[in-house]
């Protein structure tokens, strides 16, 4: 099949494009992005689209790196073609930040991309991704972060910008890019740093991919049809992930998610996976965080048991708690001496109030208790509103703080009533508290209730507390 009909195939495969789309082509000026803008120069009549460019110089290699953008403008201009273009300070950017030169590339790219799409209001944005670059990233990632995303490589198609990022030359080689590109007469500019063992995908291309392709000239063509399994495969897994990660795991608000250990444990392990993932998904927006090996092991390792108070300490503050046959996923508590927040108050006029430990808390007049505010982990304590009046509060303990519980004549400390319940020493200063309009601690949520509630309504009881 030649170069053409297999770029063709891929498109009307994955339906990456379609009549009336806008095209933002990103442009080096090397090979493989000059090929894929004369492809779309060529076919963007019969596609039925429009096509702009898009060129951003990193200004990396001096007197070069502004040729390289006189070389696509004269290719533009001579084919009509509108010509985004960016000179960016990278090597400014870096003194600053004194980060990895690539990934700074690829974020102050990839910003500028973002901004002229949503200014154009470009529909997809283009990239030359090869079959080749889809070898190279499966070794990579096999060398270095084996998950189930990564080893899929690179996708066709993925969200950007709230548009679409595409790759219609995924299934086709370097070799046949650089053969049409001769048959077709072009230039293209060459960047003297792929010539370089600086960067970890130089190292692949010039060192271990030649070995692989020597024992299999097909090499590239098998990792090709490997991911597209891959990704087929993985794409009915998270179908079903996505079910169970809706009954399973709970948003209780921006920042804070729950679910029951054992309702995770009769999952099958492929898709307990696959539930980590979407959770760090909603969590992080950086896909080396989403796709740490060792952060999915620890998750599924804190999901082993649903027995006893354990922690892992995740990214950007982000705490995953194990306790009473719950994992809790929540921003970190503030430190001693930071501002603690407000006490929260609880009524019936608030509705659902969500705990720091991913509790959360509703108070309804009993005529009011219905169904929709009942799910299968709810937790029901009747109480009468005139002998414990409303509002109630939320607030961690103080010094000296009792709580009267059902059959004693005297009210218990906490700091007791914690050691029995085993509750862990670092938690017990944060634990949250319900707390009467006189200040009295009437219940420690999620542990034990005081004297005004019961779990069956008495005959003067007119209000409910539900504990979620």
């Amino acid at each position: 099949m030649s170069f053409e009909l297999r770029v063709k195939s891929l498109i009307e495969e994955k339906q990456l494009i379609q009549q009336d789309d806008h095209l933002l082509i990103a442009v080096s000026g090397g090979i493989d992005s000059m090929a894929l803008l004369h492809y779309f120069v060529q076919t963007k009549e019969k596609w039925g689209i429009k096509v702009e460019a898009i060129h951003v110089d990193h200004m990396l290699r001096g007197e070069a790196s502004a040729e390289d953008r006189a070389f696509v403008q004269r290719y533009c201009e001579y084919h009509e073609i509108y010509l985004h273009a960016k000179a960016i300070p990278i090597p400014e950017i870096m003194a600053l930040e004194n980060g990895n030169t690539q990934l700074i590339c690829r974020r102050e790219r990839y910003q500028y991309f973002k901004e002229v799409m949503q200014k154009t209001n470009a529909s997809k944005l283009v990239t030359a991704h090869h079959a080749d670059d889809q070898l190279e990233s499966v070794l990579m990632a096999l060398t270095k972060n084996a998950t189930i995303n990564s080893m899929q490589g690179i996708r066709p198609q993925r969200f950007f910008a709230g548009k679409s990022l595409i790759r219609p030359f995924l299934t086709v080689t370097k070799s046949e890019i650089r053969e049409y590109l001769l048959r077709q007469g072009l230039e293209y500019r060459e960047d003297a740093s792929n010539f370089k063992d600086t960067y970890v995908r130089n190292r692949f291309r010039h060192h271990v991919v030649p070995l692989l392709e020597a024992e299999n000239p097909r090499v590239t063509e098998q990792v090709t049809h490997f991911t597209e399994q891959l990704q087929e495969d993985d794409a009915y897994l998270m179908t079903l992930a996505e079910d169970v990660f809706s009954r399973t795991v709970k948003k209780l608000d921006e920042n804070t998610y729950r679910m029951e250990i054992e309702a995770f444990q009769l999952v099958p392990l492929a898709l307990q996976r696959r539930l980590i993932l979407i959770l760090l998904n909603y969590l992080y927006k950086d896909s080396n965080t989403i796709q740490s090996y060792a952060l999915l092991v620890s998750m599924l390792k804190l999901c082993d048991t649903t027995a006893g108070y354990a922690e892992v300490h995740l990214p950007e503050e982000f705490l995953a708690v194990r306790r009473y046959g719950k994992l809790s996923i929540q921003k970190k508590e503030p430190l001693e001496g930071q501002t603690s927040p407000e006490k929260k108050i609880i009524s019936t006029a608030n509705g659902w109030t969500t705990l720091t430990n991913g509790e959360r808390l509703c108070i309804v007049k009993l005529p009011d208790l219905s169904s929709e505010l009942l799910t299968d982990t709810a937790q029901l304590f009747y109480f009468n509103a005139s002998k414990l009046k409303l509002p109630l509060y939320v607030r961690t303990r103080k010094e000296g703080d009792r709580m009267l519980l059902k059959g004693m004549d005297q009210p218990k400390r906490l700091s007791r009533l914690f050691i029995d319940e085993k509750i862990p020493l670092n938690e017990r200063n944060s634990w949250p508290l319900l707390i009467s309009p006189s200040d009295e601690v009437v219940a420690v949520i999620g542990v034990r209730m005081g004297m005004f509630f019961s779990t069956t309504p008495q005959p003067n009881d007119d209000t409910v507390l539900i504990v979620d």
